[in-house]
């Protein structure tokens, strides 16, 4: 004969308590599940729908963009084309990433050319002075940074990301008045390592994602890790900076 077990008060008020609190769980959970930001959601659909597919469609600098990669220069779209513009596009965040060859995919690589060309003598146009001493020098239209002392480049050129349309990086004389090497922005609660700051807010600092990508910062100079390490160790407060020229699409 089986005897059925005895369930006593307790049992059954932990059983209930444990119910409650799976339940409570659930619920929070869900808070957590909504709080997740909807950019991130449409962020992560856009790339799946983008990286399912890929154009035929021959772009207006087919050739340019085609010559920039290697390829063969015939001006006409194909399937390897496309693999490698995807590419392109997907590692500088250029979005949709479809393998067209547009006006903001050919201008990344356009910058890449000119900032090539400026070689081991990105001063050679005399704008930033070379009558003070150490100072770090940022051209603006070809997006490069450097350091140089008098007229000798101590480091550099190096590319940079500077504000965007609407949030641009203010030009003229500046010097650095604040170091925080752990900075977080509380206005656009985001990391900003190796922060050196010369400019009301507006400072050198390394980000994750590529200095390519379009459109821009919030004002700073965005620079890959390396570089603002490097940037770290070399400046300190009170050193120069001299910001010129205007970024395109600005």
């Amino acid at each position: 004969m089986r005897v059925r077990p005895r369930t006593s008060a307790r049992t059954t008020s932990h059983k209930s308590s444990y119910i409650a609190a799976k339940q409570r769980l659930g619920v929070l959970l869900g808070l957590i599940g909504l709080t997740v930001p909807l950019t991130v959601a449409l962020t992560s659909g856009t790339a799946q729908a983008a990286s399912s597919s890929c154009t035929t469609t021959t772009g207006p600098y087919q050739k340019k963009v085609e010559k920039f990669l290697g390829r063969p220069v015939d001006g006409r779209q194909s399937t390897t084309d496309c693999k490698a513009i995807r590419a392109f596009q997907t590692s500088h965040g250029i979005s949709p990433n479809i393998g067209y060859a547009g006006s903001v995919t050919w201008g990344v690589m356009d910058l890449i050319n000119k900032q090539k060309a400026a070689g081991n003598r990105p001063n050679a146009a005399g704008k930033c002075p070379v009558n003070k001493g150490r100072i770090a020098c940022v051209d603006l239209t070809r997006q490069l940074s450097w350091i140089q002392d008098g007229a000798t480049l101590k480091f550099g050129p190096v590319p940079i990301r500077s504000g965007r349309n609407g949030y641009e990086t203010r030009g003229g004389a500046k010097k650095i008045y604040m170091r925080h090497i752990n900075h977080w922005s509380t206005l656009y609660n985001v990391r900003m390592p190796y922060s050196q700051f010369f400019d009301r807010g507006q400072a050198f600092h390394s980000i994750t994602g590529s200095v390519w990508s379009p459109p821009g910062s919030h004002g700073c100079v965005n620079m890959r890790s390396g570089d603002a390490k490097k940037y770290w160790s070399m400046l300190k407060n009170g050193d120069d900076v001299q910001v010129y020229g205007r970024k395109p699409g600005t």
